[in-house]
């Protein structure tokens, strides 16, 4: 295991002048890096081909998964949701590009699944940006890429500062692509012009800001590090199932009664049912604020219900007799909710000097030299390790002081989901911090004695 780019050292940026450069060689490499700053940058304002009619027929699938079967290279893919507006993550739009096909606006709502798009694309590299987002979605229509390129972590490997769709278009090709329609309902029908046109941009210079992200990781050492990412991404696309999700409602630490978060449940569970029948998003009937307002007053009539904090909206008031049973509901309940219920994560940090502080120690050990490594590849902490997982090996070790040793760390990281180029940059150093077996002495406080140089 190694602790840092030895093996695989990173290129220095082109612009940095060489140790025995001459002046006039360093005045041109600085030049040359000031004139890339300053190139002005083009609006993408149209698609090449212009707005593509909405593919909404099956006839007209059949079409496009010609269309695309017959193009060549990678295909830019992305889906648009309605998230806020309608019940789950689903699908409204799918747009692709590919060379030789151009672009292709599909309508998933008015078909049967998209078999013919995933049977066209088979063995074709997929580029999406944040996968993670949109492969969901994607796959609860029959889509799974067999390859995939993920500019939005490309760009996170990179180091780079910003990682949105349009700060890495501007930053890699010098291109303004507008992103106002990001938030819109996309199960409006018919859908605008402008949002068709905001949507085809989408996906109009993918292909080619993959590339350019592509060459910048071979540059960099990092290509093998994207393509073990982009892989885990590709194989997690099922979304986590929750044991109790009304657990999850905002606010809910408020609550102190077992009765009031019964409460919390019943009135979760009830909206959960109706905006799932009505396909609305749960917070556009009540706020999670509502609720556990609802739970902390217990109202017993429907004026007082709608007194409650939260519950001054349409669906608020006509739904008010379903409310108000969901409460009567919980202060009737006799299977109680525990209040806590023990979960498999670390306590807090806070509390780790009171609780283990050889774990204290040992944490704030791994983090320094991770935080050093994560400098030195210009990659995000959370890339090189999820503070999570990290903290889930620290807390709960594979073995114990002489006892721990690399294989041991190997299996651990392993099976808490580190992929093969994580645990070589950052196995040396989880290994170390485990084999401190003392806690770290506590800062000395500055004393009385020091002399104050003000009067």
């Amino acid at each position: 295991m190694t602790t840092g780019p030895s093996s695989r050292q990173p290129r220095p940026d082109d612009t940095t002048p060489a140790p025995d450069a001459t002046p006039s060689e360093t005045d041109a490499a600085a030049a040359d890096s000031a004139a890339v700053d300053t190139v002005a940058v083009v609006d993408l304002l149209d698609p090449a081909e212009g707005i593509p009619p909405v593919i909404d027929t099956a006839e007209g699938l059949e079409r496009a998964a010609r269309a695309l079967a017959a193009g060549t290279g990678p295909v830019a893919v992305d889906a648009e949701r309605a998230s806020g507006f309608r019940y789950g993550q689903r699908a409204f739009l799918v747009q692709l590009r590919r060379e030789g096909a151009g672009t292709w606006l599909v309508d998933p709502e008015a078909l049967d699944g998209l078999d013919p798009l995933q049977e066209a694309l088979t063995d074709v590299e997929w580029v999406l940006h944040a996968a993670s987002q949109d492969l969901p979605c994607l796959a609860e229509q029959g889509m799974r890429p067999d390859r995939l390129f993920d500019t939005e972590l490309a760009a996170r490997l990179l180091g780079m500062p910003r990682v949105g769709l349009g700060a890495v278009i501007e930053a890699e090709l010098g291109l303004h692509l507008a992103k106002e329609h990001s938030a819109v309902d996309w199960s409006t029908r018919p859908l605008p012009e402008p949002w068709l046109k905001y949507a085809a941009l989408d996906v109009e210079v993918l292909v080619a800001l993959r590339d350019r992200l592509a060459d910048r990781l071979t540059e960099t050492g990092k290509d093998e590090f994207a393509r073990q990412e982009f892989e885990h991404v590709r194989l997690t696309t099922t979304p986590i199932v929750r044991t109790d999700p009304w657990r999850r409602t905002s606010g809910l630490h408020q609550i102190r009664d077992r009765h009031q978060l019964a409460a919390v449940r019943e009135l979760w569970l009830e909206r959960d049912n109706l905006a799932r029948h009505r396909d609305v998003a749960p917070g556009r009937l009540i706020p999670d604020s509502a609720i556990v307002a609802a739970a902390q007053a217990m109202p017993r009539t429907v004026p007082q219900l709608l007194e409650t904090r939260g519950f001054h909206g349409r669906a608020a008031r006509r739904e008010a007799p379903r409310w108000l049973r969901a409460v009567a509901a919980g202060r009737a309940a006799e299977d109680l909710p525990p209040l806590h219920v023990a979960g498999d994560s670390p306590p807090p940090v806070r509390q780790w000097s009171d609780k283990d502080p050889v774990a204290a120690a040992r944490l704030t050990a791994a983090r320094a030299r991770i935080a050093e490594l994560s400098e030195q590849w210009t990659i995000p902490i959370e890339n090189l390790l999820t503070p999570d997982l990290l903290r889930r090996v620290i807390w709960r070790p594979p073995a114990a002081g002489d006892a721990v040793d690399g294989d041991a760390v190997e299996l651990a990281l392993t099976a808490s989901g580190a992929r093969p180029w994580q645990r070589e940059l950052v196995g040396g150093i989880v290994l170390d911090a485990l084999r401190i077996t003392e806690a770290a002495p506590p800062k000395r406080a500055a004393t009385a004695s020091t002399t104050s140089t003000t009067r």
